[in-house]
């Protein structure tokens, strides 16, 4: 597992490499024409998200409540009130565009796959993992626009919310409910090649990362940002991930759930979606030529919450049952 996360981060940043030194094929009016390409490989990666959920394992993780809350309420408000806060202090310190892009991480839904696979490996409850990690992406549709419109309007924008959760709806929601309806010819399929599909999934991530950045680079964006910019990205994602973990750590502790959900609480509390940001971001700021240094923080975050989890999945996977003896 950490082969596969450590090789996806690369490829992250050699996207970005790429989309910097060849801007041209991604950006808009290229070769590659980015947004059809990137919507269509959105609707496939859902329709397969869909086509992969069973819902035998959706409904056995339902009756766990305070666990839910914990996990939606760290991600949908936690979170974003810790951006707001972010937002009222970062001032003239942090560009405009990077407050918004820390904000947007801040208000994505929880990553789904990654989720489970890790609360599996750190052997904790998969199946509340799994209604957690899929609650997150539904909620977040409506959701995620919510808190972005707010902070938009609040900087005298304004943002057409009615059509972008229509946009979302059409190219997440749909695909996926498609997918999942389909599951009873497509399930056997999916499941005997989940890695080749798992490739699939992050290519179109990297796919629609190297186009908004494209874009970014075309338009002259980076020519204002310097090095201080990704130094401020990686210091402020680092302290918001660990700050949030502490925090559902402690939330989970303190209420006195087993081992196996507060491992889920952690996981699926602490950690943001990209497959779900990324083709969000092109929806809610389509035309933002600063869409790259708005994706920036998710990015970078994304790579902190793999690199940490999987530790922590590894520590937690090797812990010994009570009455249970060391080997040998």
């Amino acid at each position: 597992m950490r082969k596969v996360f450590d090789g996806f981060v690369l490829a992250l940043a050699l996207t970005i490499g790429l989309a910097w030194i060849f801007p041209g094929p991604g950006s808009e009016g290229g070769w590659m024409h980015g947004k059809a390409l990137t919507k269509a490989g959105v609707a496939l990666v859902f329709f397969l998200h869909g086509a992969n959920l069973s819902l035998a394992a959706l409904k056995a993780g339902t009756m766990r409540w305070p666990l839910h809350l914990v996990v939606q309420g760290s991600t949908f408000l936690l979170f974003p009130l810790l951006g707001l806060l972010g937002l009222a202090l970062g001032g003239s310190a942090i560009p405009a565009d990077l407050r918004l892009g820390f904000f947007f991480l801040c208000a994505l839904p929880s990553t789904v796959s990654s989720s489970v696979a890790l609360t599996a490996l750190a052997r904790g409850n998969v199946p509340a993992a799994v209604f957690n990690a899929s609650l997150s992406s539904l909620l977040g549709v409506f959701l995620t626009p919510l808190w972005v419109a707010l902070v938009v309007k609040a900087g005298g924008q304004t943002l057409p919310l009615g059509q972008v959760i229509l946009d979302l709806m059409v190219w997440l929601i749909v695909p996926f409910l498609v997918g999942n309806a389909s599951r009873r010819w497509l399930g056997a399929f999916v499941l005997r090649h989940k890695k080749q599909l798992q490739t699939v999934d992050r290519g179109v991530i990297l796919l629609i990362v190297y186009t908004s950045f494209c874009d970014s680079v075309s338009s002259g964006v980076w020519r204002h940002q310097g090095w201080s910019t990704l130094g401020v990205t990686l210091a402020v994602s680092a302290g918001l991930f660990f700050f949030v973990m502490m925090v559902t750590l402690t939330i989970c502790r303190a209420l006195k759930f087993p081992i196996e959900d507060v491992i889920v609480g952690v996981f699926c509390g602490s950690k943001k979606s990209l497959a779900t940001g990324v083709p969000m971001a092109q929806v809610l700021f389509a035309g933002n030529p600063a869409i790259g240094v708005i994706l920036l923080p998710i990015i970078v975050y994304h790579s902190f919450q793999l690199a940490v989890c999987a530790w922590l999945a590894r520590h937690w996977g090797e812990r010994k049952e009570p009455g249970e003896s060391d080997p040998g």
